[in-house]
């Protein structure tokens, strides 16, 4: 994707990584600018991620055509220096150094970020033992569709650790990154990537077609609970393999055993303070405590005026100008809490609020907003209103940029029903239909999406003619699904 570079912050005194992204230029030559906005908003998402293991985020920005972010110097070696020059990697190394992603894993997925690109040259190994997980969001501000192939057929992510998914239809959910982690934790102990080919696209097609191989046939040291969770993190189907990343680091936490020192990339002569550190927070007693409830608007609250609302209407449009969306999210609610619920003012700042949690990536609260706005408004201008069928798209998005496919599917699949007998817009019908394709393909449901697809293909090729890139994208998507039989 592009070059690290070692730099010095000047006003800070501390040593810091620079790394610049390649920008592909658009056909005509400029540059792309909404991938410049693009990788603004993922780098702000990711600098909010607080976890020892992410490095932190000081700064992003751009370099004549290139962008960069500015980041924490990790002191360490990526995970392929320790596949090639450790023979063995211990089981009790591999396990350990998947749990701690696991860790950062659960956070991110908590906050609706998924990583998209894990692979060992992601993963840092420093001298203290512990793992840095690198380049969050990297892959999500390139390209919306993790398998975009750009002119000069480099694909967008690394092929060796795709899920099906991906590499079919681009879609992606946490269950996506507990894949790439089992094809990592299989290599660390078998010493190879066992979806390895040729090309990108032959790598690709293994992962969709070929079953994983059971590591002990490889290592048979390795116990035969590890094999199986490794086995279950390979599930060619989302739904099939573990449902967090939470569960996947309490199956691992047994077998990080015998952890001793690394030569050359784990330190045990000197007392870390990490690890010191570390050692007294895991004593902490876990206990299950309700949280108090917390009253949805304060008593005496100020009620705002007209010029108030166009005031914070104006505030939050130029944060969200400038990308800063959870500010103008945080500037709506307080707004939105000091307006009569009958307002209709207080509706169209609900539906800027709900815009600009998606856009934060703040996808569980946006389901909650759009789910709210489409209830009241179907109850004041009917269910066929456009604004009502629009949100309860939103809302189905959001389950899916959340990796729960069967839920988004089932209001896609309602909606469309409903946008159907409305008589609602071609266009749109015909979109919905194709994303609900994706969604099934990438759900692994192959024989639902080709029904989906086939069906979709004459109505696209008569609406848009057959040189449309939908019909292009859906025709190599039913190729690629005859091949696959």
């Amino acid at each position: 994707m592009g070059e690290v570079w070692f730099g010095y912050d000047k006003r800070l005194d501390r040593p810091i990584a620079i790394k610049f992204i390649r920008v592909d230029r658009l056909p005509d030559g400029m540059p792309d600018d909404e991938l410049t906005k693009r990788f603004v908003r993922e780098s702000r998402i990711t600098a909010r991620l607080e976890h020892p293991g992410v490095p932190a985020v000081y700064d992003c920005g751009t370099d004549g055509d290139d962008l960069y972010l500015v980041m924490q110097l990790i002191n360490g070696n990526p995970l392929t220096d320790l596949i090639a020059e450790v023979d063995r990697v211990p089981v009790g190394w591999a396990a350990a150094i998947a749990a701690q992603v696991c860790s950062v894993l659960a956070v991110a997925h908590a906050n609706s970020l998924v990583h998209r690109d894990l692979k060992p040259a992601n993963l840092m190994l420093c001298p203290d033992g512990t793992v840095k997980v690198l380049d969050f969001g990297v892959a999500a501000a390139l390209s919306p569709s993790a398998t975009k192939l750009t002119a000069t057929g480099v694909v967008i992510g690394t092929a060796e650790y795709m899920a099906p998914e991906q590499t079919m239809s681009g879609t992606t959910s946490p269950q996506t990154d507990l894949y790439s982690l089992g094809v990592i934790l299989h290599e660390l102990l078998a010493g190879e990537n066992q979806f390895a080919a040729g090309t990108p696209l032959a790598c690709m097609r293994k992962h969709v077609d070929e079953p994983p191989r059971p590591v002990r046939e490889l290592r048979p040291d390795v116990p035969e609970g590890l094999e199986r969770l490794i086995l279950w993190l390979l599930a060619k189907r989302p739904a099939d393999r573990p449902q967090s990343a939470a569960l996947v680091y309490e199956r691992l936490v047994p077998f990080c055993r015998d952890l001793s020192p690394l030569p050359g990339f784990v330190d045990g002569s000197a007392v870390h303070p990490v690890r010191m550190y570390a050692a007294v927070v895991g004593r902490v007693a876990v206990t299950a405590t309700k949280a108090p409830a917390v009253e949805a608007r304060e008593p005496g609250r100020r009620v705002l005026g007209g010029e108030d609302i166009q005031r914070v209407r104006r505030e939050a449009g130029a944060l969200k100008a400038e990308s800063r969306f959870r500010q103008a999210a945080e500037l709506l609610v307080e707004a939105v809490r000091s307006i009569e619920p009958t307002d209709d003012r207080a509706v169209e700042l609900r539906i800027e609020l709900a815009d600009v949690l998606f856009l934060a990536g703040d996808y569980r609260r946006a389901a909650s907003e759009f789910r709210g706005l489409a209830a009241d408004l179907a109850t004041r201008r009917g269910e066929d209103d456009h604004l009502v069928l629009r949100f309860r798209l939103m809302e189905a998005n959001c389950y899916a940029a959340l990796g729960d496919t069967a839920l988004a599917l089932e209001q896609m699949r309602r909606l469309l029903t409903d946008e159907e007998r409305f008589g609602v817009d071609e266009d749109r019908i015909l979109e919905l239909r194709r994303r609900i394709g994706l969604l099934e393909l990438g759900a692994g449901d192959r024989d639902r999406a080709g029904r989906t697809l086939r069906d979709l293909l004459p109505d696209l090729e008569r609406r848009y003619g057959s040189g449309h890139p939908n019909v292009s994208k859906v025709r190599e998507l039913l190729n690629g699904l005859a091949t696959a039989r």
